[in-house]
């Protein structure tokens, strides 16, 4: 069945545009309500949003098409990613719906669904709600009319879940954590968090307007987290994005540290400590092969699936892995949460930075990544990587770096982009191999 609504991550766009109207997101509600009724109990779903302007709008019409079928909700207000799925199983929800559109600019929203058992919905009950939303619902009678509430501990029940995964024999005392919050939906719960675990706290991307999530903040702008790391003389800095479900840190120099560097310290640490479970990790294809060689060095396996933290966190199920994520940052831990979570994942980066005590930039540096450059060339219509032109160039790519890198094209899930990758061993030939081939995408776009 052609995915109309689901991207990669839920369903996302700009909003009041197709997909993400009103409209759309009430039939949404009436969809995934009248899919999840599975049961004779009372049935109900939590709702959570981070901070932008539309996400009261997209909330008003999502609690509108689950009430008209006959399913309670809960209104949990800004929340993390993680913490809505966390609340649904807590709350013995049948679904749990997170409004947001990630590390996207505020004038994007999105719709991410979890199940019952608070991991994001598979590929097979997504096909089920897009085929729902062709079909007229089923409204049931005035008097089976679901009820809506807002919970206001929420964020408490988060913040008490967080602080439960960092090792009670330790404490942040006398360490100094700079936190950007990305003006989204972890800016309250974060900084609380290293708080009350006995940090020095200095915060950043914590004053939401409606429109400044994202904006020169957060993981995917980190700038300012490295500027502001070395000037307040910081041990450490950690970035969240708009929903706080991935985490990029900055050590103690003011350089930046992405997601392969942070697992492959965690899944060494975890490998010592004896918890780390299936033989080593998984990632996506987008994964740095210094990743892969430094695992190899341990014993360990870098097993990789396509992008998207969903698609890791099913292979991880799947064959009993613990630790997962990208190289963007979502990290997935398991043991302790059913989706990726920024700040458990940070979490546990200060636990090993306060066993360690050597500083950030030694700890977070454990292996030299192969020169990778990524760019994204955008495009109106049609299949550019289906053009005899782009082949040949993708061909004579891969033919140049041979067995010294790879390369990897593909299609963006949230835009009408395509992403082109290269890595290797030459940083020079890395960026020719890239350039070629856009310009061939390009001149058929």
């Amino acid at each position: 069945m052609t995915r109309n609504y689901f991207g990669t991550d839920g369903i996302r766009g700009l909003t009041n545009s197709r997909p993400m109207t009103s409209e759309i997101a009430m039939k949404v509600g009436q969809a995934a309500g009248a899919h999840f009724q599975r049961g004779d109990h009372k049935h109900r779903v939590v709702i959570g949003k981070d901070t932008r302007l539309s996400g009261y709008m997209m909330e008003s019409a999502l609690v509108s098409g689950f009430t008209s079928v006959g399913m309670d909700v809960i209104m949990v207000g800004p929340m993390p990613t993680p913490g809505v799925a966390m609340l649904t199983t807590s709350m013995r929800a049948d679904i749990g719906v997170m409004i947001s559109a990630s590390h996207n600019p505020f004038v994007d929203n999105g719709i991410k669904l979890f199940g019952p058992d608070g991991y994001k919905l598979s590929d097979a009950d997504e096909a089920a709600i897009e085929k729902l939303l062709t079909e007229e619902p089923k409204l049931v009678p005035a008097a089976q009319i679901g009820r809506a509430r807002r919970v206001e501990d929420a964020r408490g029940r988060y913040i008490h879940n967080a602080k439960m995964t960092f090792p009670t024999d330790l404490r942040l005392d006398g360490l100094k954590i700079v936190i950007d919050c990305a003006n989204g939906a972890a800016y309250e719960v974060a900084p609380s968090v290293l708080w009350e675990l006995g940090a020095d706290v200095v915060t950043l991307g914590v004053s939401p307007n409606g429109t400044n999530i994202n904006d020169h903040c957060g993981s995917t702008y980190p700038d300012t987290l490295c500027e502001q790391v070395v000037k307040e003389g910081a041990h450490i800095g950690l970035a969240l994005d708009g929903d706080a479900d991935r985490l990029i840190v900055v050590d103690e120099k003011g350089a930046i540290v992405d997601g392969d560097q942070l697992m492959a310290l965690i899944a060494s640490d975890w490998q010592d400590r004896g918890r780390l479970r299936g033989g080593g990790i998984v990632a996506t294809v987008m994964s740095n092969l210094g990743l892969e060689k430094f695992l190899a060095d341990r014993g360990l396996m870098l097993v990789r699936t396509q992008v998207g933290d969903r698609y890791v966190l099913e292979r991880m199920r799947a064959d009993g892995f613990n630790v997962g994520g990208e190289q963007s940052g979502h990290l997935i831990l398991s043991d302790y949460a059913t989706t990726g979570d920024g700040l458990l994942a940070g979490l546990q980066i200060l636990a090993a930075l306060v066993t360690s005590g050597i500083p950030a930039s030694e700890l977070l540096h454990l292996f030299d990544p192969y020169p990778q450059l990524l760019k994204n060339v955008r495009f109106e219509g049609g299949d550019p990587l289906g053009e005899e032109s782009v082949k040949a160039a993708i061909a004579e790519g891969e033919n140049r770096l041979n067995d010294s890198g790879r390369v990897l094209i593909r299609k963006s899930g949230t835009e009408p982009l395509i992403r082109v990758m290269a890595e290797g061993e030459d940083q020079a030939l890395v960026a020719q191999v890239v350039d070629n081939i856009c310009a061939a995408v390009e001149k058929v776009a």
